[in-house]
């Protein structure tokens, strides 16, 4: 890996998880410390750790200025007690999600299981296309999945298009999210209530002016 390549991986629902499959915040700070992935940074995780990380831990909307985040980069914060994944998706990577090879590999390329607001049910999942915003626990046994946004013959697997691997158990999804079938997890990544207070700053926790949306209504987490 590359030096510059910075730590990433990034309800009340009817499937959950077993309890003994889920882990604390911590561990998935360990794993996503662990996980390197091809231009992605860390600042978030960082950032937390200054006194505002009380009003994190309480659940209240975090702003997130997008500027810094460089095409092909991720950051990772923490909102809720959840990992928050958001990107900034290359040209590239978007015309990948809408080619007929990536379509083929997956579980629910429509977005139609409830794992995202109606404003994020689009081919892309969000509310822009070149910046994507994920809930980065692995809907398989709450992993934190790994991020790999270049597409790759070897690695981190064969024929990659680019997006996300579970190193848990093998689990795969895309740029945007979208789980491939035969893999272990059953649904898209979730994606949370977010809205663009300008340009370049979002508010995650908060959705967008005349929609309601909250986490406790999706299928899995």
């Amino acid at each position: 890996m590359s030096s510059d390549a910075a730590t990433d991986s990034a309800s009340h629902g009817q499937h959950a998880p077993a309890e003994g499959g889920r882990r604390d915040f911590l561990s998935l700070v360990t794993a996503a410390t662990a996980a390197i992935g091809v231009g992605a940074v860390v600042w978030p995780f960082v950032d937390s750790m200054n006194p505002a990380a009380d009003t994190l831990a309480a659940g209240a909307p975090v702003d997130v200025d997008l500027s810094p985040i460089q095409p092909g980069q991720q950051i990772v914060l923490l909102w809720r007690g959840k990992p928050i994944l958001v990107q900034n998706r290359t040209p590239a990577a978007l015309k990948v999600l809408q080619s007929k090879e990536m379509l083929s590999r997956l579980s629910d390329p429509n977005s139609r299981v409830h794992q995202q607001p109606k404003y994020a049910t689009n081919w892309h999942r969000s509310i822009k296309p070149e910046f994507g915003v994920l809930v980065g626990i692995c809907t398989h046994l709450g992993c934190l999945p790994e991020y790999f946004p270049n597409p790759s013959k070897s690695v981190p697997v064969e024929n990659w298009l680019g997006g996300y691997l579970c190193p848990c158990h093998g689990s795969k999804y895309d740029i945007a999210g979208r789980v491939y079938s035969g893999v272990p997890a059953p649904y898209n990544l979730p994606v949370p209530p977010y809205t663009f207070i300008n340009d370049h700053t979002i508010t995650v926790g908060k959705n967008p002016a005349g929609h309601t949306f909250s986490l406790g209504g999706i299928v899995q987490i």
